[in-house]
C-alpha cells in the first residue's frame, strides 16, 4: 500500500513538474521585427520515443547535452552530452547521426595516454585508485585546431572523482575519422578551452581551482603537444573540501569560464563568473596581468569579433559588449592589477544568459537565455532585440553554421528537468 502512494504521489509529482517545461514544436517560428526569423526545423531528443513530426528525432545518444560545434568546413556538427559520457556527431545536411563517440577509457586504452600520464603539475588524487586512467569521461566544452583537423573536447570530471577534486582530462578528436587519438591530463574541473590565433597554443581554463594550463601544440603529431604554464588567477583555490557534498559549480573559486584570445593574438580573456571580472593575460609568457571590473556580475561567455568584445552576463541576464582593446588598454595603462572600466553597450535578452555566438558578418548576435527557455536574436549595430523564439527547457549551449543559415541549441536540462535536446532553427535575415 506503500509503495503504492509513493507512487502515486511521483506520478503527480511528475505531473507538475513537465507542466512546467517548455517543449516546442517543429516549425514553430520566432517572434520578429521581420529583419531576422528563426524556425524550429529539426530537433534531436531523447524524452518522447513516438514524435509526431518526421524531422523530431528520438536519440537516445542526447543525455544532457551540454554544448555543440559545427566542424570548420560545415560538414558535420559535434554535440557533447555530459551525463551520457558522449559525443553525437551528426551530418550537417542529411541530418543523420554519424556516430557516437563514448568518452570511457579501459586499460586497452593505455596508448591514448603518452607514457601512461596520469597528472599535470603535481594535481594529486584524492582518490585511493590504482588504474586511474580507467574511467568515463564528462563532455563539457570544445574547440578545434589546425584548422579544424583536431577537436579538443574538456571533461567536467572522471567519473570516480565525485566532487571533481582530482585531475580530469581533454581529449583530442581526429575529425578525419572521428576517434580519439590522444587524451592529457588536466587540472581539476576544466570547462572552457581555446585555440590561440596562430594555432601554437590552446588554453584550458580550470573552473575547479582559478588557474588555467596552456599546452603548446607547435606540431601536426598529437603525442609531441605538451604543458608549458600553468597559469592562476590571483590565487590557486585548495580542493580539500570537509563534505563529500560540495557543489562545485558553487564551489569553484572565480568560477573561471569565458575563454578567448584576442585577434591580434597577444591576450587572451577569462570571465570570472564568482566574484566578478575579465581576467587578462598576455599570450607570449601567459602572465597573469591582473583583472578588469566594471560589466556585470556573473560573466559567463565571452566572443570577440572584430573591434568587440562581446560579454554574458547570467544571473543578470544582459549581453555587454566593448572595444577590447580599450579594455586592455585600461588595465596596462594603470599601475594596479584590479582596475575599472565602464564603457559597455547593454541589452538584455532574458535571466541565465548562457552561450553566444554571432553571424560570420557580425552584425546579430543570438544568445541562450536559460531561465526563460528563449533563443534571442541581437542587432549589434545597436545592441537591439530583434528577435525571440522558445526554446526547449534550459538552453545552453549553441552554434552558428559558417554561412549563417543554422543556429544549432542544446537544452541541458536543470535538476533532473526539462532538456536532453538539441536543436536546430532555420536562419532568414531580412
Amino acid at each position: 500500500m506503500l509503495k503504492r502512494l509513493l507512487s502515486l504521489v511521483l506520478f503527480f509529482q511528475m505531473l507538475s513538474a513537465n507542466a512546467q517545461i517548455t517543449r516546442i514544436k517543429i516549425d514553430r517560428s520566432s517572434d520578429t521585427t521581420g529583419e531576422v526569423v528563426m524556425r524550429l526545423a529539426h530537433r534531436f531528443q531523447s524524452y518522447n520515443w513516438t514524435p509526431k513530426h518526421k524531422f523530431d528525432h528520438y536519440d537516445t545518444s542526447i543525455n544532457s547535452p551540454k554544448s555543440v560545434k559545427y566542424a570548420l568546413d560545415g560538414s558535420k556538427f559535434y554535440v557533447q552530452s555530459l551525463e551520457g559520457y558522449t559525443t553525437s556527431i551528426y551530418d550537417a545536411e542529411s541530418k543523420k547521426l554519424i556516430k557516437t563517440l563514448i568518452h570511457g577509457f579501459t586499460t586497452e586504452n593505455d596508448s591514448l595516454f603518452k607514457d601512461g600520464e596520469t597528472t599535470i603539475y603535481n594535481y594529486p588524487y584524492k582518490q585511493n585508485r590504482k588504474q586511474k586512467n580507467v574511467f568515463l569521461g564528462k563532455p563539457v566544452e570544445s574547440c578545434f585546431s589546425h584548422q579544424g583537423k583536431y577537436l579538443w573536447v574538456t571533461y567536467y570530471r572522471r567519473n570516480f572523482d565525485p566532487i571533481a577534486q582530482s585531475p580530469s582530462a581533454v581529449a583530442i578528436i581526429d575529425t578525419e575519422r572521428d576517434v580519439i587519438v590522444r587524451v592529457m591530463p588536466t587540472g581539476p574541473l576544466p570547462k572552457m578551452i581555446a585555440c590561440s590565433p596562430d594555432n601554437k597554443r590552446v588554453a584550458v581554463t580550470h573552473w575547479g581551482d582559478n588557474t588555467v594550463a596552456i599546452i603548446d601544440i607547435d606540431s601536426d603529431d598529437p603525442f609531441d603537444f605538451q604543458f608549458v604554464k600553468h597559469s592562476v588567477v590571483d590565487y590557486k583555490m585548495s580542493t580539500e573540501f570537509s563534505s563529500s557534498h560540495v557543489n562545485r559549480d558553487a564551489s569553484c573559486g572565480f568560477c573561471l569560464r569565458g575563454t578567448a584570445y584576442t585577434p591580434d593574438g597577444q591576450f587572451l580573456l577569462v570571465g570570472r563568473m564568482g566574484g566578478g571580472g575579465i581576467a587578462i593575460f598576455d599570450a607570449v609568457n601567459y602572465d597573469y596581468l591582473g583583472t578588469v571590473f566594471g560589466m556585470m556580475s556573473n560573466v559567463r561567455h565571452l566572443v570577440v569579433k572584430g573591434d568587440y568584445l562581446y560579454i554574458s552576463c547570467n544571473r543578470p541576464g544582459y549581453v555587454q559588449r566593448c572595444s577590447w582593446r580599450e579594455l586592455v588598454k585600461t588595465r596596462l595603462d594603470n599601475q594596479e592589477k584590479k582596475v575599472n572600466y565602464t564603457a559597455f553597450d547593454n541589452v538584455y535578452v532574458g535571466t541565465g544568459a548562457r552561450t553566444i555566438v554571432l553571424t560570420s558578418d557580425g552584425k546579430y548576435l543570438f544568445a541562450c537565455a536559460n531561465n526563460v527557455s528563449k533563443i534571442v536574436a541581437v542587432r549589434t549595430a545597436d545592441m537591439k532585440v530583434v528577435a525571440k523564439i522558445p526554446a526547449d527547457s534550459y538552453p545552453v549551449g549553441m552554434a552558428i553554421s559558417a554561412d549563417d543559415s543554422e543556429l544549432i541549441v542544446t537544452s541541458q536540462g536543470k535538476s533532473n528537468r526539462g532538456g536532453n535536446s538539441v536543436m536546430v532553427f532555420s536562419l532568414d535575415f531580412k
